[in-house]
This record gives structure tokens, C-alpha cells and sequence, in this order.
């Protein structure tokens, strides 16, 4: 059977998905990635990601062959403390954060499952700005006898 590469984002995941291990049997909407359908990370060499919130009425069915974790580090601002009452420590205000990924940092770990929740580490700070170490998503080997309704000419 033919092989494709899957990018599951994190999100995806967490939302509204459910954990798979090497061997398992899934059934999953693919979207091709292309020039019609292009991702902001560009799916780490995938050819097509899951997509459980619309995307095609007709899932891909397959065994997983292969899983790796993909990590990525980004940097961001961090908010700046707001001085509190004497007494009660420091407040952050919780202003949100835009992530911009930090080039060259993409590692791809193997793993033998994907997990349902997906975390990430503070490396600290670096020129002034905060960086973390984020687990995007799982690229995904999926053994399948039919791509041709996804990978379309």
C-alpha cells in the first residue's frame, strides 16, 4: 500500500481528536496541501493534514506505520509586570502572546503514540525576547490503499 504523509496539528488534536499509536487503524479527513490549500507552517513535509473542523465528507482510512512528534521553538514578547500592592508579589498582565517561529529549530522526535495533550517549555529569554519550546503536532506515516481523493493532479 501506498505511503502518506500526515501532519496532525496539536490543536487538531486536543480539540477534537483521538489518540492513535503505530499499528492502529484510523479513519481520517485529509485536506492535500498545495497550492489551493496551504498551511502557515507548511506541514514539516507532509502531503496532506487532518482537518476535523469541515474539510472533505469522505475520511481516509489507513494504519499508522510511523509517528514522529514535531517540536518547534518561537519567540515572543513577554508581557510586562504590573507592580502589585506591597505584599502580594508580582502580577503579569495577561496581555496573550504572538508566536513567531524561530528558524532552523524544527526537531522531528520518533515516538510509538501520539498523545492527547500536547505541552511546551520556557527556555527563557533571548535578545529580549521570551522563547518556548512548543509540541506542534504529530507527522504521521499512515499506510493507506486509497489517496486518490486527497493527493488530486
Amino acid at each position: 500500500m501506498p505511503l502518506l504523509k500526515v501532519f496532525y496539528e496539536d490543536w487538531q488534536l486536543e480539540c477534537c481528536g483521538t489518540p492513535f499509536a503505530v499499528g492502529d487503524e484510523v479513519a481520517w479527513k485529509l485536506v492535500a496541501y498545495g497550492a489551493a490549500a496551504t498551511r502557515e507552517n507548511a506541514g514539516y513535509g507532509a502531503e496532506a493534514w487532518v482537518e476535523n473542523h469541515g474539510g472533505p465528507d469522505r475520511p481516509t482510512a489507513g494504519r499508522v506505520h510511523a509517528v514522529r512528534l514535531v517540536h518547534e521553538e518561537y519567540r515572543f514578547h513577554r508581557p510586562d509586570p504590573v507592580p502589585a500592592a506591597p505584599g502580594e508579589g508580582l502580577v503579569i498582565r495577561g496581555t496573550g502572546r504572538g508566536l513567531e517561529p524561530v528558524p532552523g529549530t524544527v526537531t522531528l522526535e520518533p515516538a510509538d503514540s501520539c498523545p492527547r495533550w500536547f505541552g511546551e517549555v520556557d527556555r527563557g529569554t533571548v535578545d529580549g525576547l521570551g522563547r518556548v519550546r512548543r509540541t506542534c503536532g504529530a507527522l504521521v506515516t499512515l499506510d493507506t490503499p486509497d489517496t486518490a481523493h486527497v493527493l488530486r493532479p
